[in-house]
Formats: C-alpha cells, sequence, structure tokens
C-alpha cells in the first residue's frame, strides 16, 4: 500500500459536508489527511507530495453502489446481449451471431439476457419455438431484463427435467398451454432453475468479475454490491478474498435461506472486510417486477386479466421469522418489494418482529426498489427505520410501461424520493445492475427530470434537486451500509474514495448531467480508473 501524500487544488471539491466546498485537499496514504486552503495543507505535507492541478474540474466522493448483483453483472458479459432487440427476428439473429462468433458447440448452454416484451413488437415475450429456431442444437435460456422471468427452448427444458407434470413452486409460475410446458419462467420457479443453468467455468468467471470491478470503477464507484450470495458463489468469492485481485469494496448479503452454511463459509468477513470482501447482512425476496407485471399490489393492474394484483412469493411468517433472525442477530436485512402490498408486508411483519424479539438493534433495515411504495406508507417506515432504495431510474426505462399498467396518476407515484425526503426519511438511488448499467451520472439525471423514454414528465413533485440526488448514491449510500465513519463524503480521517469528474453536477443544466464525463476514479488514494 503506497504512502504516497498527494494534494488536490484549483477545482470544484464537493465534500457533500456542511461546507460544501473546500479550496484543496491532502491525501496521506488511504485516507483524506486534511482540508482546507492549499498553502495551509503544503504546510502540512512532506517535500515529496505530489501536487495536483485539477484544472477547474470537480473532485467528490466516489459514488456507492447502494443495490446490485456484482456476480450477475459480471455474467453478462459472457451472455448474449438483447437489450437492443425490438422484435423476435432480432432475438433469433443475435443468439446465432453468438453461437457463430464464439464457437459453441452443440449442447453447451447458452444464456441470453436482457429483452423486454414492452419494447418487441410482438409486445409478448418470446415462445419456445422462437427460442428452439434460435439455438436448435444448444441448451438456450432468453432472461428478462427484470431478471424475474424467462424462458426456455425445448432442449432447456428437458435438460432442466420440467414436464408437464412439475408443480409450480410457491410464488412462481411454470407456465403450461395445451397440455405442454411453455418454457416460460416466472419468480420462484425462474430463480430456483436459473440456479442449476452450468456457469462457466472458475478461470473464466474469475476473469468477468475483474473485467465487472473495472466497470464498476470507470462510473466512479468505488463500493458495490453482491444483492443476493448464494451457495453456487461461496468458492468463488472465497478465491477473491484469498487472490486480494479486487480493488474495490464488495459488500455482499446472504441468501437467508441458506444463511448458517454461508455464515460459515465467510466466516472471517461478517460484518468487516477482509481483502475489500464484506458479508453485510441478508437478503429476502417478497415479490416480483412491475414491468413484468408480478409486483403485488393493493389495487388491480390495468389490462386484460380482471382484478389481477400480482402477487407475493412469501406467507406473512415465513417473512416475519427471517425478520426476526435478522433481529436477534443485528444482522442487516435487504428485503425486495416492488409493489405496495408487498411493502406493507415487510412493514407490517417487521413490526411485529420487533415486538417479538423486544429489540433495540436498529438493523437499519432496507427496502430494496420501493417502485410503488404509497405515500400513506411513509410514516410507518420512518417509524420503523426502514430505508427506501430507490430503482429511480425506472422513470426512464419504464415509466411509459408503469402509466399502462398503473395508469398515469399512480404512475406518477413511482420512487417517491421527495416524499420520502419531506418526512426526513434517508434514502438511497441504485440500478440493480445488469438490470441496468451501474450509471450513477444517469441515476441523478433520472432522479432531478423524471422523464420517460417517451418524453413524458412522470411525477414532477417528487423530483429531487441535484444535492439530494448526489446525496442518495455517496453519503446516505455511506450511511446504508454503516459506514457514514469511512466512507460519502470528503472529512479529515476517512477514505480516500475520490472521483473526478469534467463538469460539476449542481452547475450544470439539469438535463446535462447524464453527459457528465468520469475523468478518474480512486480508491484509498490510488487511482483505479483513468479516461483514456
Amino acid at each position: 500500500m503506497s504512502n504516497k501524500e498527494k494534494l488536490y487544488f484549483n477545482g470544484d471539491i464537493l465534500t457533500l459536508e456542511d461546507e460544501l466546498y473546500t479550496e484543496a485537499v491532502l491525501i496521506k496514504g488511504r485516507k483524506i489527511d486534511k482540508l482546507g486552503k492549499k498553502e495551509d495543507l503544503l504546510k502540512e505535507a512532506s517535500k515529496d507530495v505530489e501536487i495536483i492541478n485539477l484544472q477547474g474540474k470537480t473532485l467528490m466522493p466516489s459514488f456507492i453502489d447502494a443495490h446490485s448483483h456484482f456476480s450477475g453483472y459480471a455474467s453478462s458479459f459472457t451472455q448474449v446481449d438483447l437489450g437492443e432487440a425490438v422484435s423476435f427476428e432480432e432475438i433469433v439473429d443475435a443468439i446465432q451471431r453468438f453461437i457463430k462468433k464464439n464457437n459453441i458447440p452443440a449442447g453447451m448452454w447458452i444464456q441470453a439476457n436482457g429483452y423486454d416484451q414492452s419494447y418487441l413488437e410482438e409486445k409478448s415475450h418470446p415462445t419456445k419455438a422462437v427460442l428452439d429456431k434460435a439455438a436448435p442444437n444448444n441448451p438456450l435460456i432468453v432472461k428478462h431484463k427484470s431478471g424475474h422471468m424467462g424462458v426456455l427452448n425445448t432442449i432447456g427444458i428437458n435438460d432442466l427435467g420440467i414436464t408437464v407434470d412439475t408443480p409450480s413452486p410457491e410464488g412462481g409460475v411454470i407456465e403450461k398451454k395445451d397440455g405442454e410446458v411453455t418454457g416460460y419462467l416466472e419468480e420462484n420457479a425462474y430463480i430456483n432453475y436459473i440456479q442449476s443453468i452450468p456457469v462457466v467455468s472458475n478461470e473464466e468467471f474469475m476473469e468477468t468479475l475483474l473485467k465487472a470491478q473495472c466497470a464498476y470503477a470507470s462510473y466512479g464507484i468505488t463500493t458495490v454490491q453482491e444483492g443476493m450470495v448464494v451457495d453456487v458463489l461461496a468458492d468463488i468469492f472465497q478465491y477473491l478474498i484469498q487472490s486480494k485481485l479486487l480493488k474495490i469494496d464488495l459488500i455482499g448479503y446472504l441468501d437467508i435461506m441458506n444463511a448458517e452454511l454461508l455464515k460459515e463459509k465467510f466466516a472471517n468477513c461478517i460484518q468487516r472486510y477482509d481483502n475489500h470482501v464484506k458479508m453485510g447482512g441478508y437478503k429476502t425476496f417478497l415479490d416480483g417486477s412491475p414491468q413484468g407485471r408480478t409486483a403485488w399490489m393493493r389495487t388491480p393492474y390495468l389490462g386484460k386479466e380482471k382484478d389481477y394484483y400480482g402477487y407475493g412469493v412469501q406467507k406473512d411468517e415465513e417473512i416475519e421469522s427471517k425478520l426476526e433472525k435478522a433481529l436477534r442477530e443485528d444482522m442487516q436485512i435487504l428485503v425486495h418489494c416492488n409493489g405496495d402490498a408487498a411493502s406493507q408486508q415487510f412493514i407490517d411483519q417487521y413490526e411485529v418482529a420487533k415486538e417479538r424479539t423486544h429489540s433495540n438493534n436498529n438493523i437499519r433495515p432496507v427496502m430494496i426498489h420501493a417502485q410503488l411504495l404509497a405515500e400513506d406508507q411513509l410514516d410507518d417506515l420512518k417509524a420503523l427505520g426502514i430505508m427506501p432504495s430507490f430503482f429511480v431510474a425506472h422513470v426512464y426505462y419504464w415509466g411509459d410501461v408503469h402509466i399502462k399498467n398503473y395508469g398515469m396518476e399512480r404512475a406518477s407515484k413511482i420512487s417517491l424520493a421527495k416524499s420520502a425526503q419531506d418526512k426526513g426519511i434517508l434514502y438511497t438511488f441504485h440500478q440493480d445492475s445488469p438490470v441496468i448499467e451501474p450509471n450513477m451520472l444517469e441515476t441523478i439525471w433520472c432522479a432531478v427530470n423524471r422523464i420517460t423514454k417517451n418524453g413524458v414528465l412522470l411525477g414532477e413533485e417528487e423530483r429531487v434537486s441535484p444535492l439530494d440526488a448526489l446525496k442518495a448514491v455517496t453519503k446516505n449510500a455511506a450511511y446504508q451500509y454503516f459506514e457514514e465513519d469511512i466512507k460519502g463524503t470528503l472529512k479529515e480521517g476517512k477514505l480516500a474514495d475520490l472521483v473526478i469528474l469534467d463538469k460539476n453536477i449542481l452547475k450544470v443544466d439539469p438535463m446535462e448531467i447524464k453527459d457528465i464525463q468520469v475523468l478518474e476514479t480512486i480508491k484509498e488514494g490510488e487511482t483505479i480508473f483513468k479516461k483514456q
């Protein structure tokens, strides 16, 4: 670890503390030594200090990823990208090009990721017949952009042993029509079977993890999340720890269904870092995806199905026992909730769990996504100390779909950041990568402007200021991780986790925020990304 000193000056140095700007900052080794006037800091520095002229650029705390799936994002580099496909024909073409380009042998599994039926010409999920055409000699799964559903081809169905007699699991769907399996899997059925698909070799996976690390760093991120640590990831994460290849901090959340085994495997990094890896707590799910129409709602969806509300994936007593476990063990828990019915289940059962455990532990539970969390639920959220982490970029990516699913009035109330803020509720923003790229500047742009892909201003009253959006992915995110003492702002003694931008988020036109460039990312005083 280098002990080199660096002094930054002559730019907009954003501290995100009460005193928002400082003239210069002195870094010694891994940490911020002092803030203040350049001449004063030079007196504190050694004669070997490196003096860095920012030339009018902006230096600020690096971004902190409040929720994503590091391994899933890494895996996306080895899968067919369907994010730009607008028809079944384009899906078929993309898969066939991938097979040809990579010389995929017959019988090897292929995974394709990122389709969204809302943006396909056919306005429906690709069929088994379409996928059989795309990969006639390989088992294939095509995964929805939301990460909550997917479709198998015939070889894939057979390879996983799914038959017309296979029952759908509770909280999931194995679709069957006309006496046969269609290949469409939803929620728990999808989640269960996706874990049975063979993964790439450990060597290849390690390469993709390091590639993912570089990608996160290129977006100015120095702390990332593994949103669901399952057993299949344990060995590869152990290798990451032992190899010391990570330059960024990785915070994992253990699948609470397999908690004891995983806690044993990661005993050295439970709530503390071991070579940049820390297990921060537990993770569980309560519902699905709003754009996939599986989010659990208190009011019915608009559309053909009458009185369809989506659905939950756990019974009250199941989630309550998991929340009790987290409280008793003083372990943070992240709970995936998109619909307001799922949000209510979390609120109600957390209250019960607190009463039964008589726990005073402040585990800072996080409501992940909180897309359709409703205004009438905010007071309970605050009273219970539940932090919402909003997937605010939904406004841009799926706002138009939400209007169709819920109507304009309800869709305008997704990601209630301003309402939460007005009630004094601390919140964060995230990208849920690989659902979308971990592009923090785009997320800030979405939160500030709330414009859909079709140019609709969706929920003007829920827009937040650039400063508040910036705090959501720095200062607030550090608090979410119990790391407010070491990250999130520029302050003496905190880690030198920094990012240099070509422009100041707080001074550009709000519509131009997404065009700002990350020039350099610094983790604990060391540059880990520099724009060429």
